[in-house]
């Protein structure tokens, strides 16, 4: 195929029910979530998974050109829910071929797999909620996705809006924040992106990184050389961070791969500005690990 296509489809994905949300307002100031409030809000609370799992239809968003295909599911907090890459028939982006819920987000569901997007806070509250969306046709012959939602705790707008090129083999990615109050607020804005890891695996962090944290900045340490305390653990002799045993870092090398680029706002009453924060994404020359299902398996297949 030439230049990109955008189209909504229905899917059947084998789910894991969650139940009725509590009917009582909760109030968990006192509750401590990585490292933040557990407040929630006027959000309800979920707290049961099934132990089940049915086939569910989805409505979902495609984006597609000569070298991706990508699925993103709005009922589900607008993730990226698969990334395949058509040149060598992989999942570069770990595909999870089931929707099973864990009770650890801020309001009870939270799911594994995918890209997930993550504002005004660290697993948003509604990960697990739709959101809405609207599909694009720009000029150049790009076609973007656009998802948005509004947090009923602080007010604040957020957008993501994913975008495929025609003859470019890259999602790009960016977050807008839009501020609907007459204050400052304060936010988080990060993609949790899961990556199939085995030795064909790398991931480029940028030049700039020198400091490592975890949600709630309860410790910080130096990147890439650890030194201090972190965690309890002693890293006075300057020893490598145990990250890099998981991944490979090397300088970035430019490849006719997948380049994932995300970018955001930072709000306040009076200013706006951007940054960019680069995700390279290198996945293997060939199959291998979790990612190897084609594209046409079961689990996630048009109906």
């Amino acid at each position: 195929m030439s230049g990109v296509k955008i189209w909504e489809e229905n899917v059947v994905i084998p789910t894991y029910g969650i139940g009725a949300a509590d009917k009582n307002p909760m109030f968990l100031e006192s509750r401590v979530y990585q490292g933040s409030s557990g407040r929630i809000y006027p959000y309800p609370t979920i707290e049961k998974i099934y132990d089940e799992k049915e086939d569910k239809t989805y409505h979902a968003v495609w984006l597609e050109n000569e070298y991706l295909k990508v699925m993103i599911l709005p009922e589900l907090g607008g993730r990226i829910q698969r990334a395949y890459d058509k040149t060598n028939h992989y999942d570069f982006v770990y595909y999870n071929h089931v929707i099973k819920p864990a009770l650890v987000g801020l309001c009870g569901p939270w799911i594994s797999g995918g890209i997930e997007f993550n504002w005004p806070q660290h697993h948003r509250p509604t990960t697990f909620s739709p959101v809405d969306y609207l599909l694009i046709e720009n000029p150049d012959g790009s076609k973007t996705c656009r998802v948005s939602d509004v947090d009923q705790m602080y007010g604040t707008k957020g957008e993501a809006s994913f975008t495929l090129y025609p003859g470019k083999a890259y999602i790009e990615i960016k977050g807008q924040l839009y501020n609907r109050t007459s204050t400052p607020q304060t936010f988080l804005w990060w993609a949790n992106p899961a990556v199939p890891v085995n030795e064909h695996t790398q991931s480029i962090f940028p030049p700039d990184v020198h400091a490592v944290m975890d949600h709630g900045k309860r410790d910080v340490s130096r990147f890439p050389i650890a030194t201090g305390i972190y965690y309890k653990h002693d890293y006075s002799e300057a020893l490598i961070f145990p990250v890099i045993k998981t991944f490979r870092f090397r300088p970035p090398t430019w490849r006719k791969r997948v380049i994932l680029t995300l970018l955001a706002d930072t709000i306040t009453r009076n200013r706006q500005e951007s940054f960019m924060l680069p995700t390279i994404i290198f996945p293997p020359e060939r199959s291998s690990g979790p990612g190897d299902a084609a594209i046409s398996e079961r689990p996630g297949t048009a109906t």
